[in-house]
């Protein structure tokens, strides 16, 4: 089972990934992406989706239209480890490459 990050790894974290966010009340992080369309959110979500698979750690998501939010956690962990941040530098470069 991974382990959950420190207190100094989850600061660094928050620091080096823009826009991501605590999610309240959890040990988890979140962020919010924009996008011009519903084909743009949805083929962001496709890429998302085979590196989570390929990685077997999974978002929580939610999709409405052209605006998809993330939600990490490591469910089993209790909370955030290094998974989720792996996950969400992957995120970041899908999201930025749609711009």
């Amino acid at each position: 089972m991974a382990e959950r990050l420190t207190e100094a790894e989850r600061s660094a974290a928050l620091q080096e990934l823009d826009g991501w966010t605590l999610a309240g009340g959890r040990d988890a992080l979140t962020k919010t992406f924009l996008f011009r369309n519903f084909i743009e959110a949805f083929g962001f979500m496709t890429k998302v989706a085979l590196k989570a698979e390929a990685m077997n750690h999974h978002p929580e998501w939610s999709n409405v239209y052209k605006t998809v939010t993330i939600t990490l956690t490591t469910h089993d962990a209790g909370g955030l480890t290094a998974l989720d941040l792996k996950l969400a530098r992957s995120i970041e470069r899908f999201a930025n490459s749609n711009a």
